[in-house]
C-alpha cells in the first residue's frame, strides 16, 4: 500500500513538473528597455529568480519617448511591442506579459501569474489603479466598479498575442505620445473592450500599483521568502511597480522580495557580483576625500585611523577640505608624518573659501578626471571608523554607489534614510530601526545617504559624468547628491553586514580651551574614554588588575598618556599657580587645610567634567575595593598639584577633608621628575614610585595621615580629589 502511494505521488509531481514547464513555455515577457540601468539590472534578476522568458526590446536604441517620470510620452514602448507581435501573432496558446522594466520586480513566479490570468476568465487583462492619468476627463467614461482599482494603468498587461497583437497594430503615433493614453481610448471603447474581451485587474491579483496605493501594501514574511500584500483585496500581488513617485517605496520592498532577504540567516543576494580580493592582480586605486566643515573633535584620531585601514597605502590619494582655521596644526602635522606614506596628498584650506558644494564636486571630479582612479572614497571628519576592513567590505559588495552604516553611540541616529516624505526630506521606514540596531543585516537599497560612502570611478565617467551634482536649489550638499543620483537612477545602498563604526557629536564643541578634546566626556563618552582612559583600565573589574602597596591603599590604571599629558598642558597653558602662599584659600564651602602649588578644575572651566569623571570611572572601583560604600561621586576640592625643588618640594603630615582621597600621578618618575612620594604615617610605609597614569584611592579624614615625600629634580605633577568630604 505504501509502494502505491509512493508511486502515485512520483506520477502526480511529474505532473506538476510538466504543467509548471509547459506553462513557462507559454508565458512570454516583453519590456522595453533602451538601456541597463539600475533598476532594468535588478527586474532581470527578479525575473532570473522566478524563471521567466524575458525578451528586451530597444535596448541600444535612442530613447525618443519623452520624460514618462515627469510628463506624457511613452510611445516608443507601443511602437516596439508592435513590431515584436507581427512575429507572435498567430501563436494562440502563448500568453504574453507586457511590463515596464525600469521601475518594476516580480513578487512570484510564471506558474501563479498563469494560473490567475486564467480566473479572470478574459482574454486581455490590464494593470488598474485608483488615479487618472494623463487625461483626468476622461474618468467618467470608464465603467463603474464596486469595489477595486477603476483607472487603467499601461505598466502591465497580460492578454493571448493574437489580441496583444490586435491592440498594438492600431498604433500610428509617435515615439513621445502617450502610450498610456492609447491603450486607454481603447478599452473605453464599448466594441473594442467586448470584441477583445478586455478588462481591468480591478483588486490586484496580478498587478500593485504603488501610486496612490502605498499605505495598502505591506510586506507579508513567509518563511521561505517575503511576498507583497494588497490589505485592500488581501491580495498577493506578482508583479510590484513603482509608477509615479514611489519609486523610493519599491526599492523599500525590493530590498526583501523577491528573496533578497532572508530574515533567518541575513542576506541571501548580498555576495551576488562580489569583487574577490583574492582573484585580482592588484588592488583598486582609490582617491579619499576627507571633509573638515566645522570644528570636529578627535582629528588627530581620526587621520591615524585612516591611516591604519587595512589597504595598501600606495594605491590610496588623498584629498582634503579644511573649512576651520583650527584644524591646521592637525592636518599640518599629519602630512608631516605621512607624506612619505601616501600616494598622494592635496589639501584645499580655508583660505580658499570654497563652499562645500563646491568642495565635494572638486573632490569627486578628481577622481572622474582621472582614468587610473578606480574608487572615489568620500568620508566626513565626524565618522570614527573602527573597522580596518571597510573600505575592502565596501569594494567587495561591487555596488555604483555604497555606504557602510554608522551610527551615533546609543542612539538611532545614522548616516541613512530608510525612506523619504513626498516633499524629499526624512521619513521613518518601517525596518530603519531594525536595519541601524543590526537586528535585520544586509545591503539595503536607501534614498538618502551621508558622511561616508564608496563611488565606483566608472560609474562618475558614465551615469554620473557631470561635475555639479553636490550644489542643487538650497539643498545640503549631501541632500543634492542623492537627488540627482535618484533622478538618474543610480541605487545607493547602506550595508551593515558588520560593525563599521561611529559618528561623532560635532555639536558644542569649544575650541576655546587648549586641549578641547578634555571637555568632550559627555558629547562623546566612547570616543573620551578611548583617548583618555586606560587600555587596562576594564582588567581592574575583570582580571582584578590593581595593587594594595599599603594597607586600604590602592593602585590603579586609570588615565592614558594623553589624558595626562594633555591636562598637564591645560594647567600650564592656564599658568595661574597658587604657590602654596594662600593659606586655608576657601574654594566654594570647602578649604584647603595644607596649601600647594596648584590650579583648581574649576578654574579652568573642568570642575563639572572631572565629577562626571569621578562618577563615571572612580566609583565603579571604590565599589570594587570599599565594598558596601556606595559614593555619591562628589568632591569640593579638586586640582593638579604642582611639585618643584624651588617652589615647593613636599607637602607636610595631613588629613585628607575627604572619605576618601584619589591621587593620579601626570608624569614619569625618573623621566621628569626625581623623588617624590608618598607616606602613610600610620603604616609606615611609603610608596615611593608613582607610574603615570595609575591612581592611588585611600580613606581620608581619620586613618591615613600622609605626606608627601620631598621632589628632589625636575617638576612632578599630581591630580587630586577629595571625594564625599
Amino acid at each position: 500500500n505504501t509502494h502505491t502511494h509512493t508511486h502515485t505521488h512520483l506520477v502526480l509531481q511529474n505532473m506538476t513538473e510538466q504543467v509548471k514547464t509547459s506553462s513557462v513555455k507559454k508565458l512570454l515577457v516583453l519590456t522595453v528597455a533602451t538601456e541597463e540601468t539600475d533598476g532594468f539590472l535588478r527586474f532581470m534578476r527578479s525575473a532570473d529568480y522566478f524563471n521567466y522568458t524575458v525578451k528586451v526590446l530597444g535596448m541600444g536604441e535612442v530613447w525618443k519617448g519623452g520624460d514618462v517620470g515627469r510628463s506624457i510620452g511613452g510611445g516608443q514602448k507601443v511602437r516596439l511591442l508592435k513590431n515584436a507581435m507581427e512575429a507572435l501573432a498567430d501563436q494562440e496558446d502563448l500568453v504574453v506579459l507586457s511590463v515596464d522594466s525600469y521601475d518594476l520586480i516580480f513578487a512570484g513566479g510564471p506558474e501563479e501569474i498563469l494560473r490567475k490570468f486564467q480566473q479572470a476568465n478574459h482574454k486581455v487583462l490590464f494593470a488598474a489603479e485608483g488615479l487618472v492619468w494623463p487625461d483626468k476627463q476622461l474618468a467618467d467614461k470608464y465603467p463603474l466598479v464596486r469595489t477595486g482599482k477603476r483607472y487603467l494603468n499601461s505598466g502591465g498587461i497580460i492578454g493571448y498575442a493574437p489580441y496583444i497583437n490586435r491592440i498594438v497594430s492600431q498604433w500610428n503615433l509617435h515615439d513621445n505620445d502617450d502610450d498610456q493614453l492609447f491603450y486607454t481610448k481603447i478599452y473605453l471603447d464599448p466594441l473594442q473592450r467586448e470584441s477583445l474581451n478586455m478588462t481591468l485587474d480591478h483588486k490586484c491579483q496580478i498587478f500593485q500599483n504603488l501610486n496612490g496605493a502605498v499605505d495598502e501594501v505591506l510586506l507579508k514574511f513567509g518563511t521561505d521568502r517575503v511576498r507583497v500584500r494588497n490589505t485592500a483585496y488581501d491580495s498577493l500581488p506578482v508583479v510590484v511597480h513603482g509608477n509615479g513617485n514611489t519609486k523610493m517605496y519599491l526599492n523599500y520592498l525590493a530590498n526583501y522580495v523577491p528573496n533578497a532577504w532572508n530574515y533567518e540567516h541575513g542576506c541571501s543576494h548580498c555576495d551576488d557580483d562580489v569583487v574577490d580580493f583574492s582573484q585580482l592582480k592588484e588592488y583598486p586605486n582609490v582617491l579619499v576625500g576627507v571633509f573638515i566643515e566645522q570644528p570636529t573633535p578627535f582629528l588627530p584620531e581620526f587621520f591615524q585611523r585612516l591611516l591604519t585601514l587595512d589597504y595598501p597605502k600606495d594605491k590610496l590619494k588623498l584629498f582634503v577640505h579644511n573649512n576651520e582655521v583650527y584644524h591646521e596644526k592637525h592636518i599640518q602635522r599629519f602630512w608631516e608624518e605621512n607624506k612619505n606614506v601616501l600616494n598622494s596628498f592635496k589639501v584645499v584650506g580655508p583660505e580658499e573659501n570654497l563652499s562645500q558644494g563646491e568642495a565635494r564636486n572638486m573632490a569627486m571630479d578628481l577622481c572622474r578626471q582621472d582614468a587610473t582612479c578606480d574608487y572615489y572614497f568620500s568620508i566626513d571628519s565626524d565618522v570614527m571608523l573602527t573597522n580596518r576592513q571597510t573600505l575592502k567590505l565596501l569594494i567587495e559588495q561591487n555596488r555604483k554607489i555604497i555606504g557602510p552604516l554608522v551610527t551615533r553611540h546609543g542612539k538611532l541616529w545614522s548616516n541613512f534614510w530608510g525612506a523619504l516624505s513626498l516633499d524629499g526630506y526624512y521619513a521613518r521606514s518601517e525596518d530603519y530601526v531594525d536595519i541601524v540596531q543590526r537586528k535585520r543585516v544586509g545591503v539595503w537599497n536607501i534614498p538618502y545617504m551621508a558622511h561616508v560612502y564608496l563611488v565606483k570611478g566608472s560609474a562618475l565617467r558614465n551615469e554620473l559624468k557631470e561635475r555639479n551634482y553636490f550644489v542643487l536649489e538650497k539643498l545640503d550638499p549631501d541632500m543634492a547628491l542623492c537627488r540627482n543620483a535618484r533622478d538618474m537612477g543610480v541605487f545607493m545602498y547602506i550595508t551593515n553586514r558588520h560593525e563599521f563604526g561611529r559618528l561623532i557629536s560635532t555639536a558644542n564643541y569649544n575650541i576655546s580651551h587648549y586641549n578641547n578634546d578634555l571637555w568632550q566626556i559627555f558629547e562623546n563618552p566612547v570616543d573620551w574614554k578611548e583617548k583618555y582612559i586606560h587600555s587596562n583600565y576594564t582588567r581592574i573589574f575583570t582580571d582584578n588588575y590593581l595593587e594594595q602597596p599599603c594597607p586600604d591603599v590602592f593602585w590603579f590604571a586609570v588615565f592614558s598618556e594623553k589624558a595626562c599629558d594633555e591636562l598637564v598642558e591645560e594647567m600650564e597653558h592656564y599658568g595661574s599657580w597658587s604657590g602654596g602662599k594662600h593659606q586655608d584659600k576657601r574654594i566654594a564651602g570647602g578649604y584647603e587645610t595644607v596649601p600647594t602649588d596648584d590650579i583648581h578644575m574649576k578654574q579652568i572651566g573642568f570642575e563639572k567634567e572631572w565629577l562626571h569623571f569621578i562618577r563615571e570611572f572612580i566609583s565603579p572601583v571604590t565599589l570594587k575595593v570599599f565594598s558596601g560604600y556606595y559614593t555619591k561621586g562628589y568632591a569640593l576640592m579638586n586640582f593638579v598639584v604642582k611639585y618643584t625643588p624651588e617652589r615647593q618640594a613636599y607637602l607636610r603630615p595631613h588629613h585628607d577633608s575627604s572619605t576618601f582621597t584619589i591621587n593620579i600621578a601626570l608624569n614619569n618618575k625618573g623621566i621628569d621628575f626625581q623623588g617624590g612620594g608618598c607616606r602613610f604615617h600610620r603604616y609606615n610605609c611609603s610608596i615611593e614610585s608613582p607610574r603615570k597614569g595609575w591612581s592611588f584611592m585611600h580613606p581620608g579624614r581619620l586613618t591615613h595621615l600622609h605626606e608627601g615625600l620631598p621632589t628632589t629634580g625636575g617638576t612632578r605633577y599630581i591630580a587630586v580629589s577629595f571625594i564625599d568630604p
